[in-house]
């Protein structure tokens, strides 16, 4: 008897993704850091987001189940005003620009998109959410970088914008040597935008 393979997976999270103008400004504002620490494993601004539910490694045949619940979500919502503020580090690790604007409504919008994920019977790790926009990770034998990048952040705060879309999207993470790469599953309007 010949053994089935398993099912195929794909690396799963929700989120909500700048508009370009904005990513553009603060990619301005980190030419410096650029310049002055380049061992640093930097995001693609296309890549940049703010995850409001990451749910992990799913069978690529349940995340369908996530497309209609998710879309009426987003057309009964109006869009958030927000505003990419500031910079910070997880664990002098990780680099990230902090999030200002309706940050109490990103708390209800990522509970109740958290909501939808569970009625979909889909297990996830419910961590609390620490707005954020992740920039830039350390190299292991580099522990001062990302300090030394997110200073030069302190004082930055970007142009407010709305969140126009809500992102069901796809990583390739851990699927190789190189950079993690996301590309949107499907995505929907906010307040019934398209």
């Amino acid at each position: 008897m010949k053994e089935q393979s398993p099912s195929p997976t794909v690396r799963v999270f929700i989120a909500l993704a700048p508009p370009d103008d904005a990513k553009q400004e603060l990619e301005r504002e980190l030419a410096p850091a650029y310049a002055g620490y380049p061992r640093m494993r930097w995001n693609r601004i296309e890549d940049w987001h703010i995850t409001l539910a990451f749910l992990g490694e799913l069978p690529a045949a349940v995340v369908p189940a996530l497309h209609a619940p998710l879309a009426g979500l987003a057309a009964a919502r109006e869009p958030l005003r927000l505003a990419l503020h500031g910079g910070g580090h997880f664990d002098e690790r990780v680099l990230w620009s902090g999030i200002a604007g309706d940050v109490e409504g990103l708390h209800l919008l990522a509970a109740d998109v958290r909501a939808v994920v569970k009625e979909c019977g889909i297990a996830f790790e419910d961590r609390p959410l620490r707005p954020h926009l992740t920039l830039a990770r350390a190299r292991r034998d580099d522990p001062t970088s990302v300090v030394g990048a997110a200073a030069g952040l302190a004082g930055f705060a970007g142009r407010t914008w709305p969140a126009a879309r809500l992102h069901l999207v796809g990583s390739n993470f851990g699927r190789g040597p190189g950079p993690i790469r996301y590309r949107d599953i499907e995505s929907w309007g906010f307040g019934g935008g398209s």
